[in-house]
């Protein structure tokens, strides 16, 4: 195999391409290191305006800055004990990408040259999963590592790939194995492998060069790759929101053309998908994009029909005040701290229900704080009518305030709490769904029920504590800080203690105080409940 010597130059302030949203700062290494590389000559496919095969390289990991030290003990507990036993071992797939990009991975995968059988005796707790695509699930200090193998890869060979890959004549057999691998992959950003007591980081496909570019981009030609797993086109959307990359012209296009068939995965999947999207920090931007590739007209078509109604392009730079509440539950998120599901559907069902019924803004305001403090109406009235900062006027959702007394406050409180509740229902009533958008026969039918009737009752629950009769004792959380565990297991306090402080900061945002010369002792005093 020829070696052959690739230098990239070091640019301290490298300049890319805006990321597509401005909700998202796009991630990118600061400087490109001077790695080695491998060349082989064989065919790959033909990539986007260049018509170049990549070379085959192994990069440097030290170079690109990766450390063990940023590998999670449990991670390299599996590893260490499958490296003793002579076996080989990689950390693979989306983890890599995220170290390299300084980025915390959302969890470590592990590939290795041993048999699953094997994997299996040699951990005490661990539990071979999947059919199609068996992996062993590895228990280990309360975390779970995913284990793959490169050999139930081979027995899978019988699934022949639909696409005109050669590798090199004159690779080796660990490379051979590695590049099969990795063809096998959804992008080329996920198909990097890290060898880490070599020190060595294997990219065959230019997976290092998509990332430099800021792009997401499939393995083998789009079309192809969607049709053998449909979920590559949720996964392109979540991959590019989250780390605000483009997608490449080729897979925008046949996410767009075959959208509509997600809808074979069962809703298992789906609601995992949607759950990845929304609840780890990226929700607004999955939102913009899956309104601009035509997916939200079949996942969440309530919400699609917002976005016609009030003309949002489907490029729209523009915001909402769905995407308000979203880029808000966004700045508590991150990948290491998600929320339970129940937050973004409560979020959808009470942005629903102001869509439908706009609601004076002092209301809304009022309802938050309710929530907040599990239940107390009266003090979150007298704190509600005291506010004199401007609401964000931007919205249509949100009506001025109407200078309600306390008796007509706590009954439109109430009111907006048994409508979100309805809201709720009717996202849950399949021919509701389904009718969802008759007014636009355009839009693609979908009568798709995403949320289960378990969330549908999580999600009920955090409303519960709005109602005529109370009682004294109210439940409020202690505390101003995110407890993020709580919040990630559904622990009702915490997600109403969060639910409320996004819907408060969306009604009355901080940065409108700025522009205040004045500062409204009333509306220090109702954001104080929250921070």
């Amino acid at each position: 195999m020829a070696i052959a010597i690739l230098k990239f130059a070091c640019k301290p302030n490298l300049h890319l391409r805006l990321a597509p949203f401005q909700c998202v700062h796009k991630v990118v290494p600061k400087s490109l290191p001077t790695v080695e590389a491998e060349e082989c000559t064989g065919s790959t496919r033909e990539q986007e305006n260049n018509n170049k095969v990549p070379a085959w390289k192994k990069l440097n990991s030290k170079e690109l800055g990766l450390r063990n030290s940023m590998i999670t003990n449990p991670t390299k507990k599996v590893l260490n004990v499958l490296k003793k036993k002579g076996h080989d071992v990689y950390l693979v797939g989306g983890c890599v990408r995220d170290l390299i990009l300084k980025q915390i991975p959302k969890d470590f995968d592990i590939i290795t040259s041993a048999d699953l059988k094997e994997v299996m005796k040699t951990f005490s707790w661990c539990e071979i999963v999947g059919k199609r695509f068996p992996i062993c699930h590895v228990h280990m200090d309360g975390t779970i590592v995913e284990v793959s193998s490169f050999n139930s890869a081979r027995c899978k060979s019988s699934m022949r790939l639909t696409h005109d890959i050669e590798a090199a004549s004159d690779c080796d057999k660990e490379d051979y194995l590695r590049w099969r691998n990795c063809l096998k992959r959804d992008f080329t950003i996920n198909g990097l492998m890290f060898d880490p007591y070599a020190r060595i980081v294997y990219d065959y496909m230019g997976g290092m060069e998509d990332i430099i570019k800021a792009k997401v981009r499939t393995m083998v030609p789009a079309a192809t790759s969607f049709q053998e797993d449909c979920a590559r086109i949720l996964r392109a959307i979540r991959i590019a929101a989250r780390l605000g990359f483009s997608i490449s012209r080729e897979t925008a296009q046949s996410v767009k053309n075959l959208s509509y068939s997600v809808l074979r995965l069962d809703k298992g999947r789906l609601l995992m998908e949607m759950n990845y999207m929304l609840a780890y920090g990226s929700g607004e931007a999955s939102l913009r994009l899956l309104w601009r590739f035509g997916l939200l007209d079949i996942l969440l078509p309530f919400q699609a029909v917002y976005f016609v109604r009030h003309g949002f392009r489907r490029r729209d730079k523009r915001t909402n005040m769905l995407l308000s509440f979203f880029s808000n539950v966004d700045k508590l998120l991150a990948p290491n701290r998600p929320c339970h599901s129940s937050l973004w559907v409560a979020i959808l069902a009470l942005h629903k229900t102001l869509s439908d019924k706009p609601r004076d803004c002092s209301v809304v305001a009022a309802f938050s704080l309710a929530l907040h403090n599990g239940g107390n109406l009266s003090e979150a009235i007298d704190i509600a009518r005291r506010i004199n900062k401007p609401h964000d006027a931007r919205f249509p959702e949100l009506l001025d305030p109407s200078g309600l007394d306390e008796e007509d406050l706590e009954d439109e409180i109430l009111d907006l709490g048994e409508c979100v509740k309805g809201s709720l229902l009717q996202m849950t009533t399949r021919h509701l769904v389904s009718g969802a958008m008759a007014y636009y026969p355009q839009a693609p039918h979908s009568d798709l029920v995403l949320i289960p009737l378990a969330m549908y009752l999580k999600a009920l629950s955090i409303f519960d504590c709005v109602k005529e009769s109370a009682g004294k004792k109210f439940l409020s959380k202690q505390g101003r800080q995110v407890d993020y565990e709580s919040l990630a297991r559904g622990d009702l306090q915490e997600v109403r203690h969060v639910f409320a402080r996004i819907v408060f900061d969306t009604v009355y945002p901080l940065n409108l105080s700025q522009d205040q010369s004045k500062k409204s002792l009333d509306f220090h005093e109702a954001s104080l409940k929250f921070y």
